[in-house]
């Protein structure tokens, strides 16, 4: 007997239940590229081990094995939020991610910079300029997929900025400059800290916010993949790449040779650089 969707209850992993979610689920294949014919076949297969409780977590293995059988690159764009989590502990390779991001819209991008203040000086994550435009980008990265940012990190982040605009301005050449703080995280923000942001002119990005501009669309619309997000890998060769400065996926499409030294066998090299051609290639 077929399960009707609107029986079953899911488990979040916040530990919140909600009914399962049919259009949610046929919107993150679709996202990762699925045709329609893939994204039903999914579905169904998806829902004949569908039973009450079972968690978010579990819905997205299965469906994430199940595009692994499929060629291309279905897989690695599915797993996109997991892929960005695997980019810690440490914060450069986020930082690398956000201003690979934001070059590919045309910005002119400078990582990890120090910065004068009028009181004291501030390490800046991200540096992006565009004409008359100057971005200036704290990235918070957490691999806790609950945690959401507060709003004294707002507090803090636009202290910094204010400190910073108040220097540069002491030049007359820099008044025709339009100053921005950002604040970017893989996670969420808390109501206050969206609240904060707002009202002293801040831009927040975080996975799903703001609506239609989060991380997530950022990631999709520009086609900048991390190599975390590489199913062909393992996590031991993906955490020796991030050591050596490799975080995205167009470094390998571009440069191979950034593999020769891991010990891989040609017939895996093979599928790791059409994956990650694959990826590259929306």
């Amino acid at each position: 007997m077929k399960k009707n969707r609107q029986d079953i209850y899911i488990t979040k992993s916040s530990g919140e239940t909600a009914p399962f979610s049919y259009q949610k689920l046929k919107r993150s294949l679709a996202a990762a590229g699925a045709t329609e014919p893939v994204i039903e076949d999914i579905i169904a297969e998806v829902e004949n081990d569908l039973y009450q409780g079972i968690s978010t977590k579990l819905i997205y293995k299965k469906a994430f094995a199940l595009l692994k059988r499929r060629p291309g690159a279905l897989a690695a764009r599915y797993k996109l939020k997991a892929a960005i989590m695997e980019l810690g502990p440490a914060g450069f390779a986020f930082e690398h991610f956000v201003g690979a991001i934001l070059k590919s819209k045309g910005y002119q991008v400078v990582v990890s910079r120090v910065m004068q203040g009028h009181c004291v000086t501030h390490e800046v994550d991200v540096i992006a300029t565009k004409g008359q435009e100057q971005i200036f980008v704290e990235c918070k990265f957490h691999n806790l997929p609950n945690y959401q940012c507060d709003v004294k990190i707002p507090l803090y982040i636009h202290a910094r900025f204010r400190d910073i605009k108040a220097h540069l301005l002491k030049k007359a050449a820099n008044h025709e400059m339009s100053y921005q703080g950002w604040i970017v995280t893989n996670t969420r923000f808390t109501l206050d800290a969206v609240a904060y942001g707002t009202c002293a002119g801040m831009h927040l990005i975080g996975w799903n916010y703001p609506e239609g501009g989060g991380l997530k669309e950022l990631v999709e619309q520009s086609g900048i993949h991390p190599i975390t997000s590489l199913t062909s890998l393992t996590r031991a060769e993906k955490q020796h790449l991030l050591e050596s400065k490799v975080v995205l996926c167009k470094q390998l499409s571009q440069a191979p040779a950034l593999l020769d030294d891991m010990g891989i066998g040609a017939d895996r090299l093979k599928r790791i650089l059409r994956e990650a051609h694959d990826l590259c290639d929306q």
